[in-house]
């Protein structure tokens, strides 16, 4: 299962969790998180498309975002062109014009979550509204592959999943080449400017402990979509 990949997170059989992938071990999203170091896999979104919501339903995009965090802020370059359904999820989630399980009124899902896994040399991955791997959007879509977008260098943005189809809120960032991750997880933006992958780099070295969490929570105050 894909979940292996990027953060033995994946999920347990269920798709409960989503990983990232590190191609290793980084156990993602595992059940619950156990197991956490043995994955590769960003992890996918536990439970999602369980609840019964139907998404995404948005379809507005954008070219650009600002990721805000605690420990600064990440401007991402949006692939609008070769992963729109992608683009237009992440974009409502960020705006709360997509609904989302749990919601109250038109509440952004991304904000004041966290980055609940960082691997340092792998990736961080963030974008779950319980902080534990496990939660997600309460719907799941289908992944957008293409043969140009491939994980041949550093600061890419993709979504964390549990397997094929199963895409959610949870997202990583990579801070490595990642080719075992190719056609498993969805690129749908990149980080190109100098300081904002210095604060992806900060971010990817801050202490963890058990299930590779930070120490101390590095937040996601917000996302300007651009």
């Amino acid at each position: 299962m894909l979940c292996l990949g990027l953060v033995t997170a994946c999920g347990s059989d269920d798709g409960d969790g989503d990983s990232a992938a590190n191609g290793t071990d980084t156990g993602a999203e595992t059940e619950a998180g156990e197991g956490a170091d043995e994955g590769t896999e960003p992890g996918t979104e536990p439970g999602a498309g369980e609840e019964g919501l139907t998404g995404p339903t948005v379809t507005e995009t954008a070219s650009s975002a600002t990721i805000r965090t605690s420990m600064g802020d990440i401007e991402v370059t949006l692939f609008e062109d070769e992963a729109p359904v992608t683009v237009a999820n992440f974009v409502g989630l960020a705006t709360g014009t997509q609904e989302w399980e749990g919601q109250e009124g038109d509440e952004p899902l991304y904000d004041g979550t966290i980055f609940h896994r960082v691997i340092d040399g792998f990736m961080i991955q963030g974008g779950d509204p319980l902080g534990s791997g496990m939660g997600g959007p309460g719907y799941r879509f289908q992944d957008e592959f293409t043969d140009e977008l491939v994980f041949d260098r550093p600061y890419l943005l993709a979504m964390a999943n549990a397997g094929p189809g199963t895409n959610g809120s949870q997202f990583f960032i990579t801070v490595e080449e990642t080719p075992h991750l190719n056609q498993l997880h969805t690129i749908f933006g990149e980080v190109t400017d100098p300081d904002s992958q210095a604060v992806v780099d900060e971010i990817a070295a801050t202490e963890t402990g058990p299930n590779d969490k930070p120490v101390e929570d590095v937040v996601i105050e917000g996302i300007e979509i651009n």
